[in-house]
């Protein structure tokens, strides 16, 4: 949790830190204090001993040297004694600067796209999506979360004209299509299994079903006595007539209908041949194609068509997701599970969408690592300077004051060393 300035909140473990920092600052000032102890009393008794002369160089320094390194400490955090000595409190005065400084060093050290990309390549994110999706549960969930989106995404895309502007380009494309070569193309494939014969069988069935019927026959009969001289008619010649053409007729279509090799299955093979052919080579033939085709799409009813398709493909699928058993629902669900499970097992695929990741996650943190770095710059000045001073002092603080123990040592030594050169050089 944060405070209103953004800060951490007070924990145990802070509690504790503090605890031993004062702890550190106690021992530190009873050594300070120590060390000028033994300085004055080596002094007041390097008359009796003169052996004490090297104590209190040494224990003179360590006072110089711990002081300086107190000063250095507190510096760090506040005036030191509360007075206005230049160049103290060297954080909470320096707070806007290092709070951009931190977050250029952010910026430049931690989100430079190479580290960023390095680090992304460690993460699978493919398997981390197949293991997701390879569970029953996720993925039900997952389609009922698609299911429930459904009839609003249909809604949004009858409002907003996309299934006029989807309806228009299928036929553009349509129109696209040369329809010509497309029929020699099947009329081609059709005639190379010899298909197109089972139009010729269904032809000559319809005719002979068309010869034998009573009222088709009553017609040819009357056609035939309107185009008879009238003194035929009184021999009933139309009768024998049409007796005649029916019987040679039907002769003539059994037999092209029982014989696979018959003139008249010959002639249709070289009908179509030739309109195969005429298809594919002759303009007058596609253009009148395409006029037809242009003509058929302009019709309202296909548009009608089209439509209609819309309303019920909608319907339908707004009905099933409300459904207590969905196929819809049930079909993604195991669409889901499927893309798990492949994803799980296809190394290429994981190979590429894990380069997909990495190129749009580190894409979006180049595009946004300028911001991160002004936002941490600004939550850092918001910080309360006093609440600032005190979360570092918490945590570094203790570190610190082991400066001050090393600055008595390292100032006790130096001091004895130059006592000792000082002693050495005034014998000589």
């Amino acid at each position: 949790m944060a405070s209103a300035t953004g800060l951490p909140l007070p924990s145990g473990m802070d509690s504790e830190k503090l605890t031993a920092l004062r702890r550190t600052k106690a021992v530190a000032a009873l050594a300070l204090c120590l060390c000028v102890a033994v300085f004055a009393a080596a002094k007041l008794q390097q008359a009796h001993w003169p052996w004490l002369s090297y104590v209190a160089a040494f224990a003179e320094a360590a006072v110089i040297g711990g002081i300086a390194d107190w000063y250095a400490v507190v510096a760090l955090f506040r005036r030191p004694l509360g007075l206005p000595i230049p160049h103290t409190a060297i954080i909470p005065t320096n707070q806007n600067r290092i709070a951009d400084n931190l977050g250029r060093f952010i910026e430049v050290n931690f989100l430079a796209p190479e580290p960023v990309r390095e680090k992304l390549k460690e993460v699978d994110f493919a398997a981390l999506v197949a293991d997701w999706l390879s569970g029953p549960e996720r993925a039900a969930g997952l389609s009922r979360f698609v299911a429930r989106l459904a009839p609003q995404t249909l809604s949004a895309i009858g409002e907003s004209g996309l299934s006029d502007f989807v309806k228009q380009r299928m036929l553009g494309e349509l129109d696209k299509v040369k329809i010509a070569p497309l029929a020699a193309d099947l009329l081609s494939a059709f005639a190379d299994d010899r298909q197109h014969q089972r139009l010729f069988d269904e032809f000559t069935r319809v005719v002979g079903t068309f010869l034998g019927d009573e009222k088709a026959q009553a017609t040819m009969r009357a056609r035939i006595r309107e185009e008879l001289p009238s003194v035929f008619n009184l021999f009933r010649a139309d009768a024998y007539l049409l007796k005649k053409i029916v019987a040679s007729a039907g002769s003539l279509l059994e037999e092209a209908s029982a014989d696979p090799d018959h003139p008249m299955r010959q002639e249709f093979d070289r009908f179509v041949r030739q309109l195969i052919g005429q298809l594919r080579e002759s303009g007058a033939y596609a253009q009148r194609a395409e006029d037809l085709k242009r003509r058929l799409l302009a019709r309202p009813e296909v548009g009608a068509f089209a439509d209609g398709m819309w309303r019920s493909m909608r319907e339908y699928i707004e009905q099933d997701v409300d459904a207590q058993d969905s196929l819809v629902r049930r079909h993604l669900t195991s669409m889901f599970l499927d893309v798990g499970r492949h994803l799980a097992t296809d190394t290429g695929i994981r190979a590429d969408m894990n380069e997909g990741f990495v190129v749009a996650l580190g894409s979006f943190v180049e595009s946004q690592k300028s911001g991160v770095s002004t936002f941490i710059a600004d939550q850092v000045k918001r910080w309360n300077l006093g609440e600032l001073t005190r979360l570092i002092e918490i945590n570094i603080g203790r570190d610190l004051q082991y400066i001050r123990f090393n600055g008595m040592v390292i100032g006790g030594l130096a001091g004895l060393a130059l006592h000792m050169l000082e002693r050495l050089f005034l014998a000589t």
